[in-house]
């Protein structure tokens, strides 16, 4: 009987109204945080992941040894990756996609390659604006691993918290 009364009592003064009311009057009264994105950037975390690349040995020989862990451990089925004999015997790709719509940016197969040949940088600005380019083809995420190698060879050497 006493509940029923304490619950009557709150749904005629609107109890649970003003108990939302004064939450967000108390963020409207907090200092505003807001990044002016282009000219400032967020702080990222570590271990982020952003977009993919392929890594090249100092020589400038490619580093995928075509074992294809990397497109087995894809939980998403986001990795397509062919490949053949050289003449010297050893196996490279001749195609390793990455449908980056697909991808969930789990990091496996960051981590099952055993020559640290595929990576996920920490570039988080990228866009696509023509139909198909959500693909990362060989020649593309070679060249973005070109450009990105110093970072990224910095990354791998600094002790990051989650290797």
């Amino acid at each position: 009987m006493l509940k029923t009364a304490s619950d009557y009592f709150r749904s005629l003064f609107l109890f649970e109204l003003f108990k939302g009311l004064r939450v967000t009057g108390g963020y409207f009264l907090k200092r505003k945080f807001t990044v002016q994105y282009p000219e400032e950037k967020a702080p990222a975390s570590p271990r982020f992941r952003g977009l993919h690349a392929l890594r090249r040995y100092p020589n400038g020989e490619e580093r995928c040894i075509a074992c294809k862990l990397c497109e087995a451990t894809c939980p998403a089925l986001a990795i397509t990756i062919e490949a053949e004999v050289r003449a010297d015997g050893s196996r490279r790709t001749t195609r390793y996609d990455i449908d980056l719509f697909k991808c969930i940016y789990c990091g496996f197969c960051e981590e099952s390659c055993p020559v640290d040949s595929i990576v996920e940088t920490g570039v988080y600005e990228y866009h696509f604006e023509a139909q198909g380019e959500n693909i990362m083809t060989k020649e593309k995420l070679l060249a973005i691993g070109d450009q990105y190698e110093a970072q990224i060879a910095a990354a791998r050497t600094a002790d990051a918290p989650y290797r």
